[in-house]
């Protein structure tokens, strides 16, 4: 028994070891797809990020006229024009010193860093200011507007960006697509421009919202390069004073959690107001569904901070009954002590149907107006065909009260004239032949001569080859 039972634990050990060496391996696989240190130029990082942190001479002045290129941009709703701006723009230099200044502990790079920031942001929002200030150029564009609310997936877009960011510089060869692509997808120029234009408008709630913008892909870009300066262990400043590396430890530890705190804040509170205005979209689209008219759709409606949903109802009154169904459904969207406004005017639903009523009226009438046009047009179609043929027989007929004048005149001997036309037939073919009649005065000599020359005479004056004369 005991050999019997032998190969079957051996085999059943040797399935075990295949699992485990494809599991090990696996596991290889993965941590060497994903290990960024291994190529990590730590030196070369931060010196990049150091030269970087500057924001005058050339560097203010290319960020003064990318601010203006991006402001024209949003001026005239050209995303192209924006795109082109953010790629040129040095906006990611102090945000990055900040962030690797205090994942090293850096505390004259973190000054310098926060120093250059407000120049920059100070540079940015002057010339913005300056360019919105011109009246041609103060239209509200939908460029603008998006810019000046944040939304929750902004956060994930600078979080992302952030970390894209800082691990293509700590490359030993950096990529400069992914630097650019970040610029642009970070967007941080256009909330600066809008903010410039809030402050040249007069309007604060865009000033404020686009900042605030600006400020949570700020922060998140700065906590990214935190996290992975400190993941990739970035050397530590050393100092002299250990009283003073101390301190200044525990000061950059103080700020990354402000900074971290405030960022889970933000973070959070913008989690739930994205939340809200999405339960509140499907609220009203259940409401649309039933039959409910709603107007004047407005995202001021949607108010989180106020926890309130207004919406204006048309149309057939909706009875208290219903207003307080809706009501309590609330919960179900997840919308729990959320005030529910519903504005509606008095019943218009006579109105309603006398407005039907001329509707179909006008309808009618369109339709009788239609068939008018049409007969008229068929009457005029019968005109243009009878007058074609009136001037078809016209132009067939001879003048004959001048022919028989200019008769009279050529040959005195003419006693009287007549003019008909005659329908000729041979059985094989038919023809009408202009015949005329002349009587000549008996006293008329030669009168069948001068019946020739009548004939030759007509024939040529009304431009016949075929012709009769006939003598009465």
């Amino acid at each position: 028994m005991e050999n019997l039972n032998q190969p079957s634990e051996n085999s059943n050990n040797t399935s075990n070891n295949d699992i485990k060496s494809i599991w090990t391996n696996l596991k290889q696989f993965i941590f060497e797809l994903l290990d960024i240190r291994q190529d990590t130029d730590k030196k070369g990082t931060i010196e990049d990020i150091k030269d970087n942190i500057s924001m005058k001479g050339h560097t203010a002045w290319v960020l003064i006229f990318s601010i203006l290129i991006a402001s024209i941009g949003l001026n005239i709703s050209s995303p192209a024009v924006v795109i082109g701006a953010m790629l040129i723009s040095p906006l990611m230099g102090p945000i990055l010193g900040v962030g690797l200044s205090i994942g090293i502990n850096d505390i004259d790079t973190l000054k310098r860093s926060l120093i250059n920031l407000g120049v920059m942001v100070g540079l940015s929002l002057a010339t913005s200011f300056i360019f919105f200030l011109i009246p041609i150029f103060r239209d509200e564009t939908p460029e603008i507007l998006a810019r000046t609310a944040p939304d929750v997936r902004d956060v994930f877009i600078a979080i992302s960006g952030g970390l894209a960011l800082i691990i293509a510089l700590s490359r030993r060869s950096q990529q400069t697509n992914t630097i650019a692509g970040v610029a642009i997808a970070t967007a941080l120029m256009p909330p600066l421009c809008t903010a410039g234009y809030g402050l040249a408008t007069g309007n604060l709630n865009y000033f404020g919202g686009a900042m605030f913008l600006f400020t949570i892909n700020t922060i998140f870009i700065a906590l990214a390069t935190f996290v992975i300066v400190k993941f990739l262990k970035f050397p530590m400043l050393k100092y002299i004073n250990s009283a003073k590396r101390k301190r200044i430890a525990q000061l950059a530890s103080f700020v990354a959690i402000i900074v971290f705190s405030g960022s889970i804040y933000l973070f959070f509170n913008l989690f739930k107001e994205n939340q809200f205005e999405q339960a509140a979209q499907h609220l009203i689209d259940d409401i649309k569904e039933s039959g409910i008219s709603i107007i004047d759709e407005d995202d001021k409606n949607i108010n989180y901070q106020n926890n309130s949903i207004k919406l204006v109802i048309y149309g057939n009154k909706i009875s208290k009954e219903k207003e307080e169904s809706w009501n309590a459904k609330l919960p179900d969207y997840g919308l729990e002590q959320t005030k529910l406004i519903i504005q509606q005017g008095v019943d218009d639903s006579d109105l309603r149907f006398e407005v039907k009523n001329l509707s179909d009226l006008y309808i009618q009438n369109q339709k009788i107006i239609s068939s008018r046009d049409e007969s008229i047009k068929e009457k005029e179609d019968r005109i243009k065909l009878l007058e074609s043929e009136l001037s078809k027989y016209y132009d067939t007929q001879i003048p004959f009260i001048q022919i028989s004048k200019e008769a009279q005149s050529n040959y005195n001997g003419l006693s009287s004239l007549s003019y008909a036309k005659m329908v000729y037939t041979n059985f094989n073919t038919t023809d009408t032949i202009t015949v005329f009649n002349a009587k000549w005065y008996d006293s008329v000599p030669n009168a069948s001569q001068q019946e020739i020359l009548l004939k030759n005479w007509l024939k040529i004056r009304l431009k016949l080859d075929t012709l009769v004369v006939k003598k009465e």
